[in-house]
């Protein structure tokens, strides 16, 4: 079932920067005091929506965006601030050593939201951030488990059962791929949910790279119902329970969204 936020790109935005405003930068706020002496870097910053509160306050910022497209729409949607100097837009791998010559440990804070579970190697990537950092610095991520309902994404799924269909992009590849197939899904969006499935995080393996990568978890937010499906479904967000969250791997299965905050 394909919703707005997948093919209108100023939705997407629209939706970024609501739940940013309301969600992000108050968790964000606990560990980081976010005012215009701060520098921030977005990794994946698609359309830039993520960017716009931190920019409200002063922040000067580097979006990092590796797709073209989304990257054209991010300099599109934040041009004003482009134009003071207060934000840059950069189509670039940051693995790539001119992304690291240039920004190596000028950021006070990186900005991940709904990124990690789509980069591969995450053993190499967590770590890796560090070399963006200023001593001190900190960097948030928001993501969906893997092992949560819908942590598959096959809400991006044509047949509307799928979409909506729970905990069966746990299933063995060759059956996943087999029911996508006989449903009727498109190659592109086959390969994608594939390739999601290759790069999904979940809680337990999230908190095992940090810890081993020297970080420390100043804090941590659990959601049973995600923030940001206010904004793509009305539903209203709802936190997870105490006692759930307090029991690896079940929260991994009951958990939609989780914040973190981790120090190098």
């Amino acid at each position: 079932m394909t919703l707005a936020q997948h093919t209108d790109y100023k939705i997407r935005y629209q939706q970024q920067v609501d739940n940013a405003r309301q969600y992000v930068l108050p968790f964000i706020e606990q560990t980081v005091p976010v005012s215009a002496a701060l520098k921030v870097m977005d990794i994946g910053c698609g359309e830039g929506g993520v960017l716009i509160p931190f920019l409200e306050l002063g922040c000067n910022a580097v979006g990092i965006e590796l797709d073209e497209l989304k990257s054209g729409y991010a300099k599109n949607l934040l041009s004003d601030y482009i134009s003071r100097g207060q934000v840059e837009i950069v189509n670039q791998n940051i693995y790539e050593e001119a992304a690291l010559e240039r920004f190596s440990g000028q950021f006070d804070l990186i900005l991940l939201k709904d990124v990690i579970e789509h980069i591969p190697d995450q053993e190499k990537f967590i770590p890796y951030l560090k070399k963006f950092l200023k001593p001190g610095g900190q960097v948030f991520f928001g993501f969906p488990p893997w092992y949560m309902p819908h942590g598959g994404h096959q809400q991006v799924c044509k047949s509307k059962f799928l979409s909506v269909l729970p905990y069966f992009h746990l299933l063995p590849n060759p059956i996943y791929k087999g029911i996508l197939t006989l449903s009727g899904e498109y190659d592109p969006v086959i390969r994608e949910l594939l390739e999601n499935k290759a790069t999904g995080i979940s809680i337990e393996r999230f908190e095992r790279i940090v810890k081993s990568s020297g970080y420390t978890i100043p804090a941590k937010r659990f959601y049973l119902i995600n923030p940001i499906y206010q904004y793509k479904f009305g539903v209203k967000p709802k936190k997870q329970l105490g006692v759930i969250a307090a029991i690896p791997y079940l929260r991994d299965f009951l958990t939609t969204c989780v914040y973190y905050m981790i120090k190098a």
